[in-house]
């Protein structure tokens, strides 16, 4: 038996196919384009990559970048006075800070300012609030695309078990939460949890976000079930050559699971295109209107 390969490239270049075809309809409406503002502080190098590709991947879907570059010596103040100006600046529906920030600034002060409905992450207590008791709202980007490839991969997820490892606020448990909202038995596991092979094996479901590479092996997955990888762990091999792993044994767990996301490829290219769709609705909510069909 050899899984599905579940291709989250391919996935993620239709979902952003989608997001620009839907723009013009805002446009027409608003007179407008929808803005995303994304501020990096200081000049970590894997940041600086990823605000590239948000730049670029925002402008292709015909919506306006706003990139804001501070210096590393950027006080907490000032930088939370800018997110307050971003809030209220009309032309900017959504508002990404870059994690993590230097040292000395604290991340939840800076959230917290976000403008919930501005929140494209999902990272504000409020749109954490809003998921856990079913409300509207916007939803961090990486565990909404895991749904989506899950979804797309198995339809309806009503009565199926899911088993999250991993207890973030970022990925974990609005994991959790969206499986809920999906009719899942979910367990979330983690670090301290008992037992934690038994338990992976209950899942239909296994969605892996813990940050420790190759941590499940394939005797610990359900036979047939469906695992999304959402780790990105660089390794140096005997060679010198630096390798992308995810928190699943891939080689030996694609022999025993239904489907599998690769690492890379799978769940990686989804975060941005799910930023997009969320730069979109978050302007479509702002202006009274609803979300577009189809994403």
């Amino acid at each position: 038996m050899s899984a599905r390969l579940i291709d989250g490239k391919a996935f993620a270049a239709r979902l952003r196919e989608r997001v620009a075809a839907a723009v013009p309809d805002f446009v027409a409406t608003m007179d407008r384009v929808p803005g995303l503002a994304v501020v990096l502080v200081g000049d970590d190098p894997a940041s600086q990559i990823y605000v590239r590709s948000k730049h670029k991947a925002t402008v292709e879907a015909g919506m306006a970048s706003f990139e804001h570059r501070l210096p590393e010596t950027t006080s907490q103040e000032e930088l939370v006075a800018l997110v307050e100006r971003l809030n209220d600046d009309e032309s900017v529906d959504a508002i990404l800070v870059q994690l993590p920030l230097p040292a000395g600034i604290d991340d939840k002060a800076v959230i917290d300012t976000i403008d919930p409905d501005k929140d494209v992450d999902g990272f504000h207590v409020i749109n954490a609030g809003r998921l856990a008791v079913g409300e509207d709202g916007l939803v961090s980007c990486t565990p909404l695309g895991c749904l989506m490839l899950l979804k797309d991969q198995l339809g309806d997820l009503s009565g199926l078990e899911a088993v999250v490892v991993g207890r973030s606020n970022i990925v974990g448990k609005p994991m959790a939460q969206l499986l809920l909202r999906e009719n899942c038995t979910v367990t979330l596991a983690h670090s301290r949890t008992r037992n934690l092979a038994e338990v992976v094996g209950r899942g239909d479901i296994l969605v892996v976000a813990v940050g420790q590479p190759e941590l499940v092996k394939a005797d610990w997955i359900k036979p047939g079930a469906t695992v999304i990888d959402v780790g990105m762990n660089r390794q140096s091999g005997e060679d010198g050559k630096t390798r992308l792993l995810g928190d699943v044994a891939f080689a030996e767990a694609k022999e025993v699971a239904g489907a599998i996301t690769p690492v890379p490829g799978g769940v990686g290219p989804m975060t941005i295109a799910v930023l997009l769709r969320n730069t979109l609705v978050a302007a479509q909510l702002r202006a009274g209107m609803p979300p577009p069909a189809g994403l």
